[in-house]
């Protein structure tokens, strides 16, 4: 008889566990990246693209503020194929010497859109610039699928510095961060705050 209520209790115990698998844990889910697929012409031949996001709740140092508005947006942070952490967020001194801002690449209904939000202004955001995902793309591996190649880091006054030795008529040297704005293996771009207006430094080539 007892023999018999162990088997029965096992096969019970085991009939639940084919029938409810366990659920994914919150911080499993949120730390998947929510990709997007697809293919793209090139050279008259259709090309796949796999583009990895991760949610905005992946970036919990971002003010709540900052997160209600890309949430409203409709964001999702592209990754770059190159990524081996979150990125795309950046926080550092934008707008003056030690302000304390953040740009981040939003995508939403395949558009990408770098923002950048001042800690002294509203939570609206300045849109510095803005491409669909797909002219974002470049091979990166011998599989031939493309990835996402838009990238944004900080540039302190000294990177920037470095950046320019060798220029006949360099820059003087900056009091505050610049954005750094990187086509992966290709090329970059060095946004700066100047005067209440955004220029672009010229850099050695």
């Amino acid at each position: 008889m007892v023999r018999a209520l162990i088997k029965s209790g096992l096969l019970l115990v085991l009939l639940l566990l084919f029938r409810c698998p366990p659920k994914l844990l919150p911080q499993d889910s949120v730390s998947t990246p929510f990709n997007t697929s697809g293919s793209v012409v090139i050279d008259g031949q259709p090309t796949p693209y796999l583009i990895r996001h991760l949610p905005v709740s992946s970036f919990p140092e971002l003010p709540a503020a900052i997160q209600g508005q890309l949430n409203l947006r409709g964001c999702l942070i592209p990754q770059t194929y190159e990524a081996h952490r979150p990125e795309n967020v950046v926080h550092a001194s934008l707008e003056r010497p030690g302000s304390s801002d953040w740009a981040v690449l939003c995508s939403a209904r395949g558009t990408v859109s770098l923002l950048v939000f001042f800690g002294s202004g509203s939570s609206q955001p300045t849109t510095l610039s803005s491409a669909p995902e797909t002219e974002r793309l470049q091979t990166h591996d011998p599989s031939g699928v493309l990835g996402f190649s838009w990238g944004i880091d900080p540039a302190s006054p000294q990177q920037v510095h470095e950046g320019q030795l060798g220029m006949r008529h360099p820059s003087p040297r900056l009091d505050h961060d610049a954005l750094a704005d990187t086509l992966v293996d290709r090329h970059t771009v060095y946004h700066f705050y100047l005067k209440s207006a955004w220029i672009v430094l010229e850099m050695q080539d």
